[in-house]
Order: structure tokens, then C-alpha cells, then sequence
């Protein structure tokens, strides 16, 4: 089976040696694809790929309450759309589970824009993994590295990373 590690930006590589991917042997000759950030990148990216590929998000994030530095384990995916309600399918991810102790599991929260303010707590912010899962991928894992707390400023000198 094809297994891909997914990344936003090239300077996103350090994040898989610093995870400390669980199973790592079975990680260490997937295929690195750098999708770009957003929802068109993704789909160009990826739309061509088996959706029974393996798939491992790795990436920043950001959030309300983590610490800096904090790793998450994503369980589900949703959009951030603050300002109004409407049904949308669950996205449920895999998960390593108790092969990453150190992990904390949450929710991310897939944004347009880089998040400044919220009031949701326990969950990350990222700009990429509900496109990821919502075109159909099977078997779909997602570690964030929280970069900031809802700071652009702070993210740019952890990441150096979108502008």
C-alpha cells in the first residue's frame, strides 16, 4: 500500500524526525509531498492519489490554550466557520493511539485565514486537514506541532513559514 507523509511547506520536514513518528520503520520510505497551503493547493496536490493510500498530516498549528510546543494527535476534523451553523459530515481520522503517549488527542479546526482569536479550547488550528480528509481518504493520520497561540507574529519566528 502507497504511503505519503503530507506536508504544507518544506520547511515543515524538521516535524517528522521531531515527532518521533510511531512505527517509524514503516514511515521511513514514504513518498514526501509538499501540498502548498489551503484549499486549492491541497486539492492540486493530492486529487490524483489512491484514496486507500496511507496519509500522514504532519504540520503546525495553532491554539487557544496549548502550550507552545505541544504535540497533538488530531481525532477528527472540522471547518472554522465562527459566525454561522451548518451540517457537515464528521471526519473522523485514524490514530496511532497509545503508540504516541506523549501526544495529546483534540480536534483541529480547518480555516481559510490564520486564526488570531477564538473562543474554542482543547483543539488545534491549521489551514489544510479537513480538505485532506474531505476528498475521501481512508486512511488518514494528522500530527500538528502547536507553533502559536493564536499569534501570527509568534508563528513567523517558530516557522518563518505562509506570510
Amino acid at each position: 500500500m502507497d504511503k505519503y507523509i503530507l506536508l504544507a511547506e518544506e520547511g515543515e520536514r524538521t516535524l517528522i524526525e521531531k515527532a518521533g513518528i510511531p512505527a517509524g520503520d514503516e514511515w521511513r520510505d514514504a513518498k514526501v509531498i509538499y501540498t502548498g497551503v489551503g484549499a486549492i493547493n491541497i486539492i492540486r496536490a493530492l486529487q490524483d492519489l489512491p484514496r486507500d493510500a496511507q496519509l500522514l498530516n504532519i504540520g503546525y498549528a495553532g491554539s487557544a490554550n496549548f502550550d507552545i510546543g505541544t504535540w497533538v494527535e488530531v481525532t477528527e476534523v472540522r471547518l472554522n466557520h465562527p459566525n454561522v451553523t451548518y451540517p457537515e459530515p464528521e471526519l473522523k481520522l485514524s490514530v496511532f493511539g497509545h503508540q504516541l503517549s506523549d501526544f495529546r488527542q483534540a480536534i483541529c479546526y480547518t480555516n481559510c485565514d490564520f486564526v488570531l482569536q477564538s473562543d474554542y479550547k482543547d483543539c488545534v488550528f491549521d489551514m489544510e486537514l479537513a480538505f485532506i480528509a474531505a476528498l475521501g481518504f481512508k486512511n488518514l493520520h494528522s500530527l500538528k506541532y502547536v507553533s502559536d497561540n493564536l499569534s501570527l507574529h509568534a508563528y513567523h519566528n517558530l516557522t518563518n513559514g505562509v506570510e
